[in-house]
C-alpha cells in the first residue's frame, strides 16, 4: 500500500459552472485490450447517445493498454473521424493503469469509465455523473445489486459477484453494494488526491479506490443500472478473483496497521456537517456505548474462560488477577480501535498503561468481592464465585467506560483545543451571490492561501444550443462566480468549483437501438 503520498485538502464541493468554453465537462474513458471487434460499435453508440442527451461538452478517450491486434488502428480511425474522440496508447497491460494514466492527465472536471461491451444501459450515464456535476457527491458507481436494478446474467457470475461483495463487507467493512460494475465516475479534484494512494493497476483498482474513498469519508453515490452480461467477455474469472482476494488482504492489512492516514480527506470547514460546532450534542456517545457494550460482553466471556482455566491450578485470587490482566490488555486494544476509533500505533503504549490503571481499579473491586465471599463462606461453590464476579464486573464496567471516555481516550478535538488554547473557528457556511464571490470561512482547520488573479476556474462548456431568452434583464446580467483559492494538492491551475444552473435534459433520452 502506498504511503508516499498523503491526503491533501480538497476544495469545497460545489456546483460546476455551465457556460460556453472549450474544455469538456465529462471525459469518458474506455479501457480496451484486443477489442478490435467491439470497439467501433461501442464508441459510435456512446458518441451518438452523448450527442443526443448530454447537455455539456464531452470527450471519449479510448485507453488502449498494450493491445496486440488492430485495436490501435481502429481507435485511431475513430479519433480522426469524430472530434470528441481521442486515443491513448499504453505499452503495459492493466485496466487500473490505463484509468490512472488517462484520469491523471485529463482536464475535464468529471471523469468516468465504462466497459467496451456496453453491458450497462447508457440511460444511466447522466444519472451517474449528475451528482458529481451538482457537487452533491465525490464518486459515483453503477450498481447491479441494488433493489431496482435489472440484471441478466448467468448463475455463476451472479454467485461470484455477490460473494465478492460479501467478502468486502465482512473484511473491509465496505458499505457500497457493487465494487466490480464497469461503470464509475469521479470528480477530478478528488481523483488528484485519491489516485496516488491506490496501488493496484489491474482489476482490483476499482475496489481499492472505493474502499479508500469510503474510509476517507468521501460521498459515494450509487445508481441502479440495467445490465446484460456479455457472453463473449474475455475476463479470466479465476485469475481475477485470486488477484482481488490478494488485494483485499493487502488493503485490509494496511488499514488495520494504520499505515494510511485516511481519517477523512479534508474539505474546507463547513462543507462536512460533521465539522460544524454544535452545542449540547454528545459526540458519538451512542455509537461508543454500543461498541463498548459489545467489546465488554466479549471481554467478559473471555475473562470467565480464562478464570476457569487458571482456577484449575491456582487459587481464586491468583486466577482472578491473571484473567483480568490478560483480558484487560485485549479489552483496551479492542476499545481503542472499535469503540473510540483510534488507529495507528501512536500512543498505543500510553493507552495500554492507562488501561492497566483501570484494570487495577477493576481488580480491587473483583478481589474485594471475592474476599467478602470467602469471609462469608469457607468453601463457596464455583457457580457462586462466578455470579459474584459477574456482578462485580458489571460495576467495574460502568466505571471503566467513564474512565476510558474521559481519561484514556478523550475526544481528540477537545483535547487539541484545550492544549492549544485557540478558540474554535465559527461555523461559517459558504454562500453564493450573483455577480459576486462566494463567501468562504475566514478560519478553517486547513488554511487555504488565496491565489491572486482571475477566478480559479475555466468556465465549463455546454454544447452549442439555441440561445435561451432570459426572463428578465436582471437574469440575463446575472453571473455566478466563486472566490479564487487553492486547497492542498487537489486544486488545479485551470479550474475550480462554482455554481451552475442545470438545464433540463432533452425529453427523448432513449436509444431506439437499445432493446433493453
Amino acid at each position: 500500500m502506498r504511503t508516499d503520498s498523503s491526503p491533501g485538502d480538497l476544495p469545497a464541493r460545489e456546483h460546476l459552472p455551465a457556460t460556453d468554453a472549450g474544455t469538456p465537462v465529462l471525459d469518458v474513458v474506455i479501457p480496451v485490450y484486443n477489442e478490435e471487434k467491439d470497439l467501433q460499435p461501442c464508441v459510435l453508440r456512446l458518441h451518438e447517445h452523448l450527442k443526443r442527451t448530454f447537455p455539456y461538452a464531452f470527450r471519449i478517450t479510448v485507453a488502449d493498454n498494450a493491445s496486440t491486434d488492430t485495436t490501435p488502428q481502429v481507435a485511431a480511425r475513430l479519433a480522426a473521424r469524430l472530434p470528441e474522440v481521442v486515443s491513448r496508447r499504453l505499452e503495459q497491460k492493466g485496466r487500473g493503469r490505463a484509468l490512472r494514466t488517462v484520469w491523471s492527465a485529463s482536464d475535464a472536471p468529471v471523469l468516468a469509465y465504462m466497459d467496451v461491451d456496453l453491458s450497462t444501459d447508457l440511460n444511466a450515464l447522466l444519472p451517474l455523473v449528475a451528482p458529481l456535476i451538482s457537487g452533491h457527491s465525490d464518486l459515483a458507481i453503477g450498481s447491479r445489486l441494488a433493489r431496482s436494478s435489472r440484471v441478466v446474467r448467468g448463475a455463476k457470475r451472479e454467485f461470484i459477484s455477490r460473494s465478492y461483495n460479501l467478502i468486502l463487507r465482512g473484511s473491509l467493512q465496505a458499505r457500497f453494494s457493487d465494487a466490480q460494475c464497469g461503470f464509475k465516475a469521479i470528480r477530478r479534484d478528488v481523483a488528484q488526491v485519491l489516485l496516488p494512494l491506490v496501488e493496484d493497476s489491474g482489476w482490483f483498482f476499482d475496489t481499492e479506490m472505493l474502499v479508500l474513498a469510503e474510509r476517507a469519508g468521501l460521498r459515494i453515490h450509487e445508481v441502479p443500472v440495467d445490465w446484460v452480461d456479455d457472453p463473449d467477455s474475455t475476463v479470466h474469472i479465476v485469475r481475477t478473483a485470486t488477484d482481488d482476494l490478494k488485494g483485499v488482504w493487502r488493503v485490509g492489512r494496511a488499514l488495520a496497521g494504520g499505515s494510511l492516514s485516511l481519517d477523512r480527506l479534508a474539505r474546507p470547514f463547513g462543507d462536512d456537517p460533521r465539522d460544524r460546532e454544535l452545542t449540547d450534542v454528545p459526540k458519538g456517545l451512542a455509537r461508543q456505548l454500543v461498541g463498548f457494550c459489545v467489546v465488554g460482553g466479549l471481554s467478559t466471556l473471555f475473562y470467565l474462560l480464562l478464570y476457569s482455566g487458571f482456577r484449575s491450578f491456582s487459587g481464586s485470587q491468583i486466577a482472578n488477577a491473571l484473567a483480568l490482566l490478560v483480558s484487560a490488555v485485549a479489552n483496551t486494544a479492542a476499545n481503542r480501535r472499535l469503540t473510540f476509533g483510534v488507529r495507528g500505533r501512536g500512543g498505543a503504549v500510553r493507552h495500554q498503561a492507562q488501561g492497566l490503571v483501570v484494570f487495577g481499579i477493576g481488580l480491587v473491586l473483583t478481589s474485594g468481592s471475592l474476599a467478602a465471599l470467602n469471609a462469608a463462606t469457607n468453601d463457596p461453590a464455583h457457580s457462586t464465585e462466578l455470579a459474584v464476579l459477574i456482578a462485580a464486573n458489571l460495576a467495574a464496567t460502568v466505571l471503566r467506560f467513564l474512565l476510558f471516555r474521559a481519561w484514556v481516550f478523550p475526544d481528540r478535538h477537545d483535547e487539541t483545543s484545550t492544549s492549544t488554547s485557540t478558540p474554535a473557528p465559527s461555523p461559517v457556511v459558504a454562500s453564493h451571490r450573483p455577480g459576486g464571490h462566494a463567501a468562504h470561512p475566514a478560519a478553517a482547520p486547513h488554511p487555504m492561501p488565496v491565489r491572486p488573479g482571475p477566478p480559479a476556474y475555466r468556465p465549463l462548456p455546454q454544447r452549442p444550443t439555441a440561445p435561451a431568452t432570459p426572463s428578465s434583464p436582471t437574469q440575463a446580467a446575472t453571473s455566478y462566480d466563486t472566490a479564487p483559492f487553492r486547497a492542498g494538492d487537489a486544486a488545479d491551475q485551470g479550474w475550480g468549483d462554482s455554481t451552475m444552473q442545470m438545464q433540463a435534459v432533452r425529453p427523448h433520452d432513449h436509444d431506439p437501438r437499445n432493446a433493453r
